[in-house]
């Protein structure tokens, strides 16, 4: 059998197991309605609230509303890199749905749904914009970052995925 041909049988028989798990729609419905979330706040922040001329609104001693225009990763990292993360972001998320093909634990499941959804939330505004919006602000709790709903899920996603590992693991017998 020629590389192709293996290829497109391995992709069938994924595409198979994939359709018939119902985790599998569920983690994507719950990516979609993830990204929404992310597009619909920084809407809402960006022409609504219109965030971007007034810079900050203070609402309390720990919290606050502050607009930036992070070019990096999550939390400002890597900043620069537009295309290398935006390739990266989208090599993950397809990555992540493959694994959440063949998943048929709920907390794995929903770790990858939350880290697909805000990969892809965060990766609209890379392609569209250049840099992603961020504005919520938590400073006043000594946090330095300011991050989007897609940040905060994308790290929600991993503790699940961790807590998931740490659920499932061998134990190893004692000595």
């Amino acid at each position: 059998m020629n590389a192709v041909a293996e290829y497109t049988a391995r992709a069938r028989d994924w595409w198979r197991e994939a359709r018939a798990n119902p985790l599998f729609w569920k983690g994507g419905l719950g990516a979609f309605v993830i990204v929404a979330l992310d597009q619909l706040t920084k809407y809402w922040i960006v022409h609504q609230v219109r965030l971007p001329e007034k810079r900050q609104i203070e609402i309390s001693g720990i919290f606050d509303l502050t607009y930036v225009q992070n070019y990096g990763a999550s939390f400002g990292m890597l900043s620069g890199l537009r295309w290398p993360l935006a390739a990266l972001s989208t090599v993950i998320a397809i990555a992540l749905l493959y694994w959440l093909g063949g998943l048929k634990r709920w907390v794995a499941a929903t770790g990858v749904a939350f880290v697909v959804g805000g990969a892809l939330g965060n990766l609209y505004d890379r392609v569209a914009y250049g840099y992603v919006v961020d504005f919520l602000d938590f400073s006043g709790l000594m946090f330095p970052w300011v991050f989007n709903v897609a940040d905060a899920s994308i790290n929600v996603g991993i503790a699940f995925i961790l807590l998931d590992a740490y659920l499932t693991r061998e134990k190893k017998p004692a000595r």
